[in-house]
């Protein structure tokens, strides 16, 4: 893959054969980040388990500290008194069978988070196939299928985040923005990396943190120390 002169030019300045420290890391990624918008800053992380085995999943879902820097638009899929308070809470859209009946007719997906209550989790369930390649599939575990639907729609639009592993067994998440320097950036880093140590499954042996990694979008990538992450 060819990379254009910005790309060639910031590569410079990483060294391709160390492991950095966090902070340092950061601020690389922060100084290589050249792009005229606003660039995502991610985490890659690979872990050492084998994501076929139902007892080596990891997945979860973490507030970060600074939000991720991106208006989230939330669909809480709910009835009653849920409607009234999910609208209360800040969800951009509110309603049931409506909306289920829009996202299957009209392939609508205007929303980056959907949030539901158990009681209409067999309505939900109806849209797996649209929803479930796009990771939008609410989840028990990611806290969108949930009784307390206030909540949940409170911390999604306050930075709340999915983490889970890919076929490789590797988690991409983003972390926030270039423009929140290294600082604001490195407790965001901080709190999704405490939740994927925590996550670590008990049939996981060896090395649990094989590698670790930051980019921004149109940067290049940045190797921090698994040895950082204490396991």
């Amino acid at each position: 893959m060819k990379h254009g002169k910005k790309y060639v030019d910031a590569a410079k300045l990483v060294d391709r054969t160390k492991l950095y420290d966090i902070n340092e890391a950061l601020d690389t990624v922060v100084k290589t980040a050249t792009a005229k918008f606003d660039e995502t800053v991610e985490l890659h992380v690979k872990l050492g388990v084998d994501s076929r085995h139902a007892d080596q999943q990891v997945r979860g879902a973490v507030v970060l500290p600074n939000g991720t820097g991106k208006n989230v638009r939330v669909l809480a899929i709910c009835k009653g008194e849920n409607e009234k308070l999910a609208q209360e809470a800040g969800a951009d859209y509110v309603g049931a069978e409506d909306m289920t009946q829009k996202i299957q007719q009209e392939n609508w997906m205007d929303f980056d988070v959907l949030i539901t209550t158990p009681d209409c989790m067999g309505l939900v369930g109806r849209l797996g196939r649209i929803l479930g390649p796009r990771g939008l599939m609410p989840n028990p575990k990611a806290g969108t299928v949930t009784p307390d639907i206030a909540r949940a729609i409170k911390e999604a639009k306050a930075g709340k985040i999915e983490y889970r592993l890919d076929k490789t067994n590797i988690i991409h998440c983003p972390i926030g923005k270039v423009s929140f320097g290294t600082e604001k950036l490195q407790e965001n880093l901080d709190a999704l990396m405490g939740a994927i140590v925590k996550a670590k499954p008990a049939a996981a042996k060896g090395q649990y943190i094989k590698s670790c990694a930051v980019t921004s979008t149109m940067g290049p990538s940045v190797r921090i120390s698994p040895n950082k992450f204490g396991v």
